[in-house]
């Protein structure tokens, strides 16, 4: 048995198609979701989507949202999306190279400064993992 994926942008459709399974970042840990799974809604954090389409898997990077399990579908409502084939290595070890430089600088900024370097941060692991690189 197979799920139906969507994950939508405010841009546009990111993924639409079927999977055997997928790890989802919610906020509270991995999220793994099966054919069968029971209704769900859960929160989704900055982090890497794996979807398993036939043997191989395939990352997706979200940026935060919603996820929305009925009836072996799966609808995925995010701030942002990007395949991870569409990421060039070498530029996601620099973008989190910095993002560790402005996160430890932002450590005696304010609490806004925190939170903004926190984010990037998070985003620049995940756009890493998600091209392959490790984090």
């Amino acid at each position: 048995m197979t799920l139906n994926v969507r994950v939508i942008a405010p841009d546009r459709t990111v993924w639409d198609d079927t999977a055997q399974e997928i790890i989802l970042p919610s906020t509270t840990g991995q999220l793994g979701i099966l054919s069968g799974h029971a209704p769900l809604l859960s929160a989704l954090d900055i982090g890497v989507m794996r979807v398993r389409a036939d043997k191989d898997w395939i990352p997706l990077v979200l940026m935060g949202g919603f996820a929305e399990v009925e009836e072996d579908r799966v609808t995925i409502l995010v701030n942002g999306a990007e395949p991870g084939k569409d990421i060039d290595r070498k530029e996601a070890e620099a973008e989190y190279s910095q993002a560790q430089a402005d996160f430890a600088k932002a450590e005696t900024g304010t609490k806004q400064e925190k939170l903004q370097a926190q984010k990037a941060l998070k985003r620049a692991r995940a756009r890493l993992q998600a091209s392959g690189g490790t984090a």
